[in-house]
């Protein structure tokens, strides 16, 4: 019994991605509207991964770094106390699983 669930299970998943991927590589406006919000959603994910790599960090001072994402790019604003903490911040933002490029508008504090 569990053999036939089994098989019943990889048919169903293997007919619905054959009707995902029937498109013909054309994207209509739900299909549009979706890959946006998964945009979002993705870019949302990368930015709280990289804020809770900061916080993690003893050098960045996370609290002073605010944090934006948008198509995958990290951008990094605020004030730090150190050039180390400045580069640190790049560090370790760019590497957080989905970043793939980190602008760091971070700025001295005197």
């Amino acid at each position: 019994m569990k053999h036939i669930a089994r098989w019943v299970l990889i048919a169903t998943m293997s007919a619905a991605a054959a009707a995902c991927s029937m498109n013909d590589g054309k994207e209509g406006p739900a299909e549009r509207t979706a890959s946006n919000a998964g945009r979002v959603v993705d870019d949302s994910v990368i930015t709280g991964k990289v804020k809770a790599a900061l916080v993690a960090d003893p050098t960045t001072k996370a609290h002073q770094i605010s944090v934006e994402t948008f198509k995958g790019v990290v951008q990094l604003s605020g004030f730090v106390d150190s050039n180390e903490a400045r580069t640190r911040a790049s560090q370790v933002a760019g590497n957080v699983e989905g970043v793939k490029n980190v602008k760091n508008d971070l700025e001295l504090r005197n």
